[in-house]
């Protein structure tokens, strides 16, 4: 099949989307699909030789600038003509990615829409309420557009549904235990994340530091912990405010890593926190799980689609600080059940491969052929029907 994915956001920038798109068109390349991506700039016209089409943007200011706003243009729409695609996959369609639902539609084409992250509560985050109901309209009509919509966790499939978007299924976690794993522990990185003191406990935090992530709910924890150590590995808009915050604490604010010294960081740690109330999956606690390392986070969004309280980690209500440094002080001070917590995760990320859950995604494309061929009688695209010969 030839796939173009149009998307709101893609690398350079990190986060759990991104993570999941590049790991997913490395996925259907190696799968013999040729792919391209759509998404706003600036960044690199490639990944991993995989074309990026990218579109000029302007940041989303002053409510979240690391996101930019991408608009069509000619040269784009001359390259996916070349291009030919069989499918279109629309991410998270706002903007950018909205494009690629109207072009699917002007060409006959099926379209695959997959809906990751809870925008119209992030209205209410950014202070424009205003703005919810609007969302949630646009939200849904661009969704009701696709063939087939994807979700990332099982929580965020009934969302979708409360929402009104229909022919919703479920798009697999998954996550690289190769990469993250718990033989990557450094000592070294251990004294970094703990500002020298590696035989302090020590709780971690990986992702976007952004206001939506409930972070300031971890002040009232660490005052509860007496000789805890916190790090922060990520940066975004909400940094300058969680360091005022957490001044004369003993935390470590990193900066992002990536790479062998990202995996060190989740295999070194003894907790890692995840307090955000909106997640639609989280991938970054399914990669500590992978590391290694219990997870305590909120029961909200995606999260409880990976955290099985008391088996691999512990759900709480991150409004509760004494119950949030309870279940924390029970990993850190009772190694018998930070040992079992540690086997449930480990047990929980065996077997959860990025072509395993691609191969999902591949399966829903060709559904959405299948109904766009039923609903609107246009042709199967060629490389589907190689598939569904096969």
């Amino acid at each position: 099949m030839r796939i173009a994915i149009f998307t709101e956001v893609f690398a350079p920038k990190i986060d759990g989307i991104v993570t999941r798109l590049t790991h997913t068109v490395t996925e259907l390349a190696d799968l013999g699909h040729d792919v391209c991506v759509v998404a706003p700039g600036p960044g690199p016209d490639s990944h991993g030789g995989i074309p990026v089409l990218r579109l000029p943007s302007a940041p989303f200011k002053p409510w979240y600038p690391e996101v930019r706003v991408g608009l069509p243009t000619f040269g784009v729409h001359a390259q996916l003509r070349r291009f030919k695609p069989d499918i279109i996959h629309a991410v998270n369609p706002v903007a950018a990615a909205a494009w690629g639902i109207l072009l699917s539609r002007t060409q006959r084409l099926p379209l695959l829409a997959s809906y990751h992250t809870a925008l119209p509560q992030y209205t209410e985050d950014f202070g424009l309420p205003a703005l919810r109901r609007p969302s949630e309209a646009w939200i849904r009509q661009l969704h009701n557009r696709a063939d087939v919509n994807l979700c990332p966790s099982e929580p965020m499939v009934e969302e979708a549904r409360l929402l009104g978007i229909e022919r919703v299924g479920l798009w697999p976690k998954a996550v690289d235990t190769e990469r993250y794993h718990p033989s990557k522990f450094s000592s070294a990185m251990r004294a970094r994340l703990t500002d020298g003191n590696p035989r302090d406990p020590l709780i971690l935090y990986v992702g976007r530091l952004s206001a939506e992530k409930n972070l300031l709910s971890l002040r009232p924890v660490l005052d509860r912990l007496p000789g805890t150590r916190l790090a922060f590995v990520g940066s975004g808009p909400y940094e300058g405010e969680l360091k005022r915050a957490f001044a004369g604490t003993p935390t470590v604010f990193t900066g992002y890593l990536h790479g062998e010294e990202l995996a060190s960081a989740f295999a070194s740690a003894d907790v890692f926190a995840f307090p955000s109330l909106t997640d639609t999956l989280g991938n970054v606690a399914f990669e500590a799980m992978a590391s290694g390392t219990p997870v305590v986070g909120a029961n909200a969004g995606g999260i409880p689609d990976i955290v099985q309280d008391g088996l691999n980690g512990y759900l709480i209500d991150p409004s509760d600080a004494g119950a949030f440094a309870d279940r924390i002080n029970r990993i850190l001070s009772e190694p018998d059940l930070r040992g079992a917590l540690t086997a449930g995760a480990l047990a929980s990320a065996r077997g959860r491969s990025w072509r395993k859950a691609t191969m999902t995604v591949v399966d829903a494309y060709e559904e959405a052929a299948r109904r766009s061929h039923v609903e609107r009688g246009s042709a199967l695209p060629a490389g589907v029907e190689l598939l569904i010969d096969a």
